[in-house]
């Protein structure tokens, strides 16, 4: 028996792509990234989803990745990007993948030139997120010489906002420095592409060529999305402690009266943060339980006084609707002290994935 899963709604997937295709200017390509598993979903079936509600190409983060979805489209070497940095000695073995590589320095771009197979490439351009990325200076030298490289594919130019989702000054000055970029390199630069979920929701005039829908594929953090994840787990056990027992590790947490506890099967191990034990709730029989006592590897608990006709066997809802009540990732990243991203790609290997259509 299940005890732990997680509910995939594919149609959000699908309405989520649609909702933010109407939102951009028209022929504006949405990229789809499905990387570290779909953000906790799972890859593939979520690729797939995307790809039949209209998506054009898809993003992840290695080779690995790129390997798990590059038979879902027939020209992968476009339509696949690998966003993530590779050093020199990696790009051989990469390009063998077959889908299209960012680059973002000379080295690499020798290695790949010395790959002897076609490669396509993604200049990354650094504009004030200041990870991986070219400075904009060294940005036309880069791509004049990928364009010259034997073998190589300026396929597009990127960037990567920051802060797109709260500082508007800085994500109109960062695509500034990205436009001015782009004028300067003197070729064509391919496919241009600097959106993601936060701009593409807020500043579609930014859109470019593409935009990269991450977070929003899923449904968090924007208006108009369907959350396409639900999360729950089986109490395990439920039982009547007295007023001054303690429950968990630590003993955190002491009963100030009589109280019904349920202990459901659900961990850190399973991705309920430790930062989780005593705040928030989760829902069983469609009512807010507070969740009480550090979490633990395997399990949590819960104080259901207030809810005398909860039993084993019930679903606990972690993340998702259960009868009129509902939580959000975005709620449970408030009493995990993180975000959304985390609290989904944090979801555990052993939480079964189930899909609907």
């Amino acid at each position: 028996m299940t005890q732990r899963w997680a509910e995939v709604d594919l149609s959000a997937i699908r309405h989520n792509v649609r909702h933010l295709a109407s939102l951009q200017p028209p022929g504006v390509k949405i990229i789809a990234v499905v990387k570290a598993g779909a953000y906790g979903h799972g890859a593939v079936p979520v690729a797939r989803a995307a790809l039949e509600a209209g998506a054009w190409g898809l993003a992840v983060s290695t080779p690995e990745e790129a390997a798990e979805v590059r038979g879902l489209v027939a020209d992968p070497w476009l339509r696949v990007l690998v966003m993530g940095g590779l050093l020199p000695a990696e790009m051989p073995r990469a390009a063998e993948v077959g889908c299209a590589l960012s680059v973002f320095s000379e080295e690499q771009v020798q290695a790949l030139a010395g790959a002897g197979r076609p490669v396509t490439v993604h200049l990354k351009v650094d504009t004030g997120l200041g990870r991986l990325g070219c400075s904009p200076a060294e940005a036309p030298a880069l791509a004049r010489l990928i364009a010259g490289a034997a073998g190589l594919r300026l396929g597009g130019v990127f960037t990567h906002f920051a802060s797109s989702d709260a500082d508007e000054d800085l994500t109109r000055r960062q695509f500034q420095r990205f436009q001015e970029a782009l004028n300067a390199l003197g070729i064509d630069p391919g496919l241009r592409h600097a959106g993601n979920s936060g701009s593409a929701l807020r500043h579609p005039a930014m859109a470019l060529d593409a935009v990269r829908i991450g977070i929003a594929l899923y449904g968090c953090e924007g208006k108009g999305l369907r959350p396409a994840l639900a999360w729950r787990g089986l109490v395990t056990q439920v039982k009547t402690l007295p007023a001054g027992a303690t429950v968990g590790y630590g003993a955190a947490w002491r009963a100030e009266r009589e109280t019904r506890v349920a202990t459901v099967a659900m961990g850190y191990a399973d991705g309920v943060h430790r930062a989780r034990g005593g705040r928030g709730e989760v829902l069983v029989r469609g009512r807010p339980a507070p969740l009480i006592g550090r979490v633990s590897m395997d399990a949590v608990t819960l104080d259901v006084s207030a809810i005398p006709e909860v039993a084993a066997g019930d679903a606990a809802t972690f993340i998702g609707p259960d009868g009129e009540a509902r939580i959000t990732a975005e709620e449970v990243a408030e009493w995990s002290a993180t975000n959304s991203y985390e609290v989904l790609t944090s979801i555990g290997q052993r939480v079964l994935r189930r899909y609907s259509e």
